[in-house]
């Protein structure tokens, strides 16, 4: 027991300070953030008080408005933050493999598996929608990056559908913060098994990652490749 009470007074200020930072991050980007969960937590609370006074039961409904506003600042707070977020990355290299990452259950993703001296980059995820490739750069040149992948994607697994994204704002392009819902909404095709057995195949032929080692992430504006980097089929 004194084991677990210590371990739960460590972890708590280690989410303050979390949600401190996450904060702090946040109001880079939405300088009104304060103001807008302040509204939110007075107006909700204030909401279900004056309520409680109309009804007679202020103690009951200000202890539910209480709890009610705290939950709404939280979800205001959440929403808010997820969009500065991706207001920060939108652009940068290696964005899309950050949100990739954190897709969730259910997918396997390869950061860089295919990358020009631009960095244009190619990543890869699979899952029970199938292979999606996913784009980020240039797009008249990441077209060629996505034909020569999804060919070898075709070559190797060709029983596997295969999907092709090119994140960005233009036409036909997906936005980043809407890369993850794209992908979720793909049907499912596949059964556990072939997802488990697609990832055995995917897995023999090496990526860009295992050839040379990137940032998980953005990745720095000054990188390049070295003479001769691409992907190389083993």
């Amino acid at each position: 027991m004194a084991r677990k009470d210590t371990a739960a007074e460590a972890a708590n200020p280690g989410r303050l300070k979390q949600i401190a930072l996450t904060y702090k991050m946040t109001r880079r980007a939405d300088k009104k953030i304060g103001l807008v969960l302040a509204a939110v937590g007075i107006v909700t609370f204030g909401v279900f008080l004056a309520i409680g006074f109309l009804i007679g039961h202020p103690i009951y409904l200000g202890i539910l408005g209480l709890l009610l506003a705290f939950l709404a600042t939280a979800i205001v707070f959440g929403r808010r933050a997820e969009r500065a977020a991706f207001g920060q990355m939108e652009g940068q290299p290696g964005a899309a493999a950050a949100v990739l990452d954190n897709i969730g259950r259910g997918w396997t993703t390869t950061p860089a598996v295919a990358m020009n001296r631009s960095q244009d980059v190619v990543h890869r995820a699979v899952g029970k929608a199938g292979i999606v490739l996913v784009a980020e750069g240039n797009p008249n040149r990441v077209k060629s990056l996505l034909a020569a992948e999804k060919k070898k994607m075709n070559r190797i697994v060709a029983d596997v559908p295969v999907h092709d994204l090119i994140v960005g704002t233009g036409e036909g392009q997906v936005e980043l913060k809407k890369l993850r819902t794209t992908m979720l909404k793909l049907p499912r095709v596949l059964t556990g098994p072939q997802v488990t057995a697609t990832n055995d195949r995917l897995r023999a032929l090496g990526d860009l990652m295992s050839n040379m080692p990137l940032p998980k992430g953005p990745m720095p504006k000054g990188m390049r490749l070295p003479k001769g980097g691409g992907p190389k089929a083993r």
